[in-house]
């Protein structure tokens, strides 16, 4: 509830401050009555093709209803935005236009579906996804709450991947497969990790609790708790804490 005043009173600011966005704050923001509503037409909107609106809406509220876990992380997502982005000025920024708040958000909702047993219906969500915000997550993946996609473009993580609670991931990310196994054959990111930009993590491997992996990188096997490695193939530069 604090976060969702928080949002009003942002976007009733910025819509005095600029008129010529009044309009579209009124429909995505101040026209509803709360956060679990306006998220759900906000990803209503960006993910429309050939389901229409009332379906996916009608799949975001269900969702929210049956499993207010996904709204509280959804709640985290946002917070960690603002809290981890320097470019991001104002709370209600993530909700509106990040899509790698988006993408996220629908991710969640795919993993419901999924766990729920309406393949179809997730893995739409995941295709939607691929097409509009460019990634791509299976809908089979676990991700904790306050995660931060950065940029998201090229973000991609396959059906056994794991992230928990607070990793950061930048562009270009993969926590891929390496094309010869089956079964549980992606990578597990524990709490607090931080992934650079292009970075690849491929295999059943484990990228210990605030471990920091470099830009570029490519990471093939698992890293300690606290430790940072950079480098083809990554090789540690400091040493677990």
């Amino acid at each position: 509830m604090i976060l969702w005043k928080i949002l009003v009173q942002e976007a009733r600011e910025q819509a005095r401050r600029e008129p010529g966005m009044a309009t579209f704050l009124q429909a995505a923001l101040l026209g509803w009555q709360c956060f679990a509503d306006a998220l759900s037409h906000r990803l209503a909107s960006k993910l429309l093709g050939e389901v229409d609106a009332a379906t996916l809406t009608h799949w975001f509220e269900v969702a929210y209803r049956d499993a207010p876990v996904l709204l509280q992380a959804a709640e985290a997502d946002l917070i960690a935005a603002y809290d981890r982005d320097p470019a991001c000025r104002f709370y209600f920024s993530p909700l509106l236009f990040y899509k790698g708040y988006h993408a996220l958000q629908a991710q969640r909702l795919a993993h419901f579906l999924w766990q729920r047993g309406d393949l179809s219906a997730a893995l739409y969500l995941q295709h939607m996804v691929s097409e509009r915000f460019a990634v791509d997550i299976h809908p089979a993946v676990d991700i904790g709450p306050g995660v931060f996609l950065d940029h998201a473009t090229g973000f991609v993580a396959g059906e056994t991947a794991v992230i928990e609670s607070d990793v950061s991931l930048l562009h270009g990310v993969t926590l891929g497969g390496i094309g010869n196994e089956i079964g549980d054959r992606h990578p597990k990111i524990r709490q607090g990790a931080f992934i650079g930009a292009g970075a690849m993590v491929l295999g059943n491997v484990e990228v210990g609790q605030r471990a920091t992996v470099g830009a570029g990188s490519v990471v093939l096997k698992s890293v300690s708790h606290g430790a940072t490695v950079v480098g083809v193939p990554a090789q540690p530069v400091r040493k677990a804490l």
